[in-house]
């Protein structure tokens, strides 16, 4: 039986209004999301007297462009080269922990063995000891190798993720197998399996993870502060923290300081969303 006009034309009526309100809804959290950005360049490019004056505007009447210049010539705080250390240790962290984190799920996920499923929930074990207790004896191990300050120390004992094992185990439990077999009908061993037909067809997944630790490793401020007591061995973090002391705040460099450290992270995140969201989708976490 057709449906009315008038029946059909309310209909649509009401899905062009719920589409209005999600759209309205949407923009107002975007908004709401976009005020912290929004503080960091507005207080970033203010003097000191407009950031604490008890009247507010939305942009200063001047905008201090010479604070950009000031943060990078300050020399208490290298931060120029704060920002290669931090990129430097995040690449090199993203890097080793997929190759480590890959590994152990293919192995998990394809290789038989009698105790592959007692291993995997001893990884999974490993994710409810907070990482308060393992702190003081890994910087204990780190301190007796002679690593403090060292690229090293800062990178090494940060590439064993277990979230990051997990994710690749589910995701590689839902691999074609019949690629894998057609590699080993080709001669293929499981590394080789793993290296030419694996990676190349897991990029999303690779692209997810690589993210989501690439943050981390930018975002870590304890680990570096501790290990990385000399000055050359500063990251962004811990390079922020110095701007407020016990003394001093230095509002307007810590602010700019702050807007710059996260240029590289929305560039990351814009460029690989995409892949973001096909890779958790396709790790088979719901299963």
């Amino acid at each position: 039986m057709p449906t009315p006009p008038k029946s059909r034309d309310v209909r649509d009526a009401l899905v062009g209004v719920g589409r209005a309100v999600r759209l309205v809804l949407l923009l107002a959290l975007a908004l709401v999301f976009l005020i912290p950005f929004y503080l960091l360049v507005r207080n970033g490019l203010s003097s000191e007297a407009d950031i604490t004056s008890p009247g507010w505007t939305f942009f200063p009447g001047e905008l201090h462009w010479s604070n950009v210049r000031e943060l990078f010539d300050d020399p208490n705080v290298p931060m120029a080269h704060a920002l290669l250390n931090s990129s430097l240790i995040a690449v090199l962290t993203t890097v080793g922990t997929l190759l480590l984190a890959s590994l152990a799920g293919y192995g998990l996920a394809r290789i038989p063995y009698a105790y592959a499923n007692v291993v995997f929930y001893w990884i999974l074990g490993t994710l409810m000891v907070p990482a308060a207790v393992t702190f003081v004896p890994s910087f204990v191990l780190v301190s007796s190798l002679g690593w403090v300050s060292t690229l090293r120390g800062l990178v090494v004992p940060t590439l064993f993720s277990a979230v990051a094992a997990f994710i690749f185990r589910q995701y590689f439990l839902g691999f074609p197998r019949e690629l894998e077999d057609a590699a080993r009908v080709d001669g293929l061993g499981y590394w080789r399996t793993y290296w030419r037909v694996v990676v190349p067809n897991s990029r999303p997944v690779f692209a997810a993870v690589g993210t989501i630790v690439f943050i981390g490793a930018w975002n870590s401020f304890l680990w570096p502060l501790v290990i990385g007591q000399d000055r050359d061995a500063w990251t962004v973090q811990v390079a922020l923290s110095t701007f407020t002391t016990a003394q001093t705040v230095n509002l307007h460099e810590l602010f700019v300081a702050a807007a710059v450290s996260i240029v590289p992270l929305l560039v990351v995140f814009l460029v690989l969303q995409r892949h973001i969201v096909a890779g958790v989708e396709r790790t088979g976490i719901d299963d």
